[in-house]
């Protein structure tokens, strides 16, 4: 099958109530409600600090791409992995229990029967021998044991805390790093921000391995070390071209900062709607790989792609009305404005791109396809930090944002050429 018929099979299913709608939307809202907190409390903090004026709102910008730079390095490895694992662990558990309710049905029915038999026998003596005690027939629901649940925990409170020691001790060599000078008056607000910020790492890492957990089951060892080492190369390939779009955008001065701070977070925030979309595909795929129902995986991928496409048309039709009116929410500062309109079209239009790119994602990782998403993306980020760093020297505030459009172009194509060709775990579809 060709991808055509991969993202057209069932279209006209895409808003159908029926059972995989209602376990798509069921982990889907939620779970995009949740992963959109953090980007909703920095986005209400840049509103806030946009009023005061473009110096510090750049700062915290600054602070703010730090913070989630280090944080997106620990979760997403955590809470992908955590994800598969668990949904894989939950599916194999529900059957093995399946198996021996089943055995021991039978065994209870056979002994049923033998008492039945005996109790006929003896009914002219008046003896009674049909009593069955509770402990004989084991209905007793026995607690699952999925060891990925206590080490995704171990590992998100451990991250946690080295989060907050590296950010809090390292915080004036990170922001230079970055661009900011103490001659810009930027770096007082930028390290105070970061590091008040960074005393809620464990909190934030701990929390979204529970997310992590809990998606797996659909309630919105060993190999989970290895392939958590896979999408730890991946994350850290994904964050640095955003990070260091920041670092270049930092470097033009704190105007150009701030509107990129302001346009990078309403970016961010409206595209981790989709990743809704992607972690109940991830956890529903998952389960179904690990059953090898593939008919339920086909059209699993196909309704998470065509919802994906849907939502990224809306947000970027939202976008692109609402920005031109909404920017002045954050600031009144002329120069500030003036770049956010430039950003306004790159922000809109790659939506449906962004959309689909965070869905593939979820979709590979339901099919545990961990080597080449990591591998892939390592590939995309080499090339476009290329075309940031050219872009932002030749072009500046505007080259900066073509570079990122383009990052996500290749960031979906890696994504859709999986799927679209059928190899690795999607090899099914050629049937």
């Amino acid at each position: 099958m060709d991808l055509l018929g991969v993202f057209f099979h069932g279209a006209t299913l895409a808003f159908e109530r029926d059972d995989l709608g209602k376990e798509i939307m069921g982990i889907a809202v939620p779970g995009a409600l949740a992963l959109m907190a953090d980007p909703l409390a920095s986005l209400v903090d840049t509103a806030f600090i946009g009023r005061i004026g473009p110096v510090e709102i750049a700062a915290v910008g600054v602070s703010i791409v730090v913070f989630n730079q280090v944080t997106r390095i620990a979760v997403f490895p955590l809470v992908s992995v955590t994800t598969s694992f668990v949904a894989e662990e939950d599916a194999t558990s529900s059957d093995r229990n399946k198996d021996e309710i089943s055995g021991e049905n039978e065994h209870n029915v056979s002994e049923m029967d033998e008492l039945i038999t005996h109790e006929e026998n003896n009914a002219t003596s008046g003896k009674s021998s049909f009593e069955i005690d509770s402990s004989e027939i084991n209905t007793e629901h026995k607690r699952k044991k999925i060891p990925s649940v206590s080490t995704a925990l171990l590992l998100g409170g451990v991250l946690g805390l080295v989060e907050t020691l590296l950010l809090v001790s390292c915080a004036k060599p990170i922001l230079d790093f970055m661009g900011v000078k103490a001659d810009t008056g930027m770096l007082n607000p930028a390290l105070q921000y970061l590091v008040l910020r960074s005393l809620g790492a464990p909190a934030v890492l701990l929390s979204l391995a529970m997310q992590g957990v809990f998606r797996g089951l659909k309630d919105t060892r060993t190999p989970l070390y290895a392939t958590g080492s896979l999408l730890l190369a991946r994350v850290i390939a994904a964050t640095c071209c955003v990070t260091l779009s920041a670092s270049m955008a930092a470097r033009l001065g704190s105007t150009q900062m701030a509107a990129f701070q302001i346009c990078l977070q309403i970016w961010l925030a409206s595209s981790l709607l989709a990743d809704g979309l992607a972690f109940a595909g991830q956890a529903i795929l998952a389960s179904a790989f690990a059953r090898k129902d593939h008919s339920k995986a086909k059209a699993t991928a196909s309704r998470l792609l065509q919802l994906g496409l849907i939502l990224g048309l809306l947000l970027g039709l939202l976008l692109g009305v609402g920005l031109h009116t909404g920017s002045r929410l954050f600031t009144e500062d002329q120069g500030v404005l003036h770049h956010i309109y430039v950003a306004i079209p790159f922000v809109a239009l790659t939506q449906p791109i962004n959309a689909l790119a965070f869905v593939f994602d979820g979709v590979n990782y339901g099919a545990s396809d961990f080597a080449y998403a990591a591998y892939s993306l390592i590939l995309v980020a080499i090339v476009s930090i290329a075309f940031i760093v050219t872009l932002a020297n030749y072009s500046g505030f505007i080259g900066i944002w073509i570079a990122l459009s383009i990052y996500m172009c290749l960031r979906m194509f890696a994504g859709l050429w999986r799927i679209g060709t059928a190899r690795g775990p999607w090899a099914f579809l050629r049937s």
